[in-house]
């Protein structure tokens, strides 16, 4: 799971910074369409090291439940970036709007990644032993 979390952050980071780049250069006469391709890039790099902190996080979560937690926020940052970002970038590419109609779930899988990581953290078991 970490490499495909790894590699996955990956692709959203670099095709992310394509975007802005291309929001700014390309896209400058119009611009709602920049806007549109900036906000994409912004979520995209946010989630991106969003989730390079989650294949690091993986690599020591020990209880399922934490686990568990931490997967379901990839899974959900992983649908995010699909349905917001390239929604709205097939926005900013002059798509009609009703092909991208699932926007609004993948800004809604985002707030659920980041509720579900807010269950993790609330669900680690530390192993340091109590404090004097």
């Amino acid at each position: 799971m970490q490499r495909l979390v790894l590699a996955f952050a990956g692709l959203a980071g670099t095709v992310s910074a394509a975007g802005d780049a291309a929001a700014h250069h390309l896209l400058a006469a119009d611009p709602a369409r920049a806007e549109l391709a900036s906000t994409a890039a912004r979520y995209g790099l946010i989630h991106a090291a969003a989730l390079l902190g989650l294949a690091a996080l993986l690599a020591q979560a020990t209880p399922r439940f934490t686990r568990a937690g931490l997967i379901a926020a990839c899974w959900c940052f992983i649908g995010g970036i699909l349905l917001f970002c390239g929604g709205l970038g097939l926005l900013a590419a002059g798509f009609p709007p009703d092909l991208v109609l699932a926007v609004p779930a993948g800004g809604s899988l985002f707030i659920l990644g980041w509720a579900a990581l807010l269950v993790a953290g609330a669900a680690w078991v530390s192993k340091a032993p109590p404090a004097p």
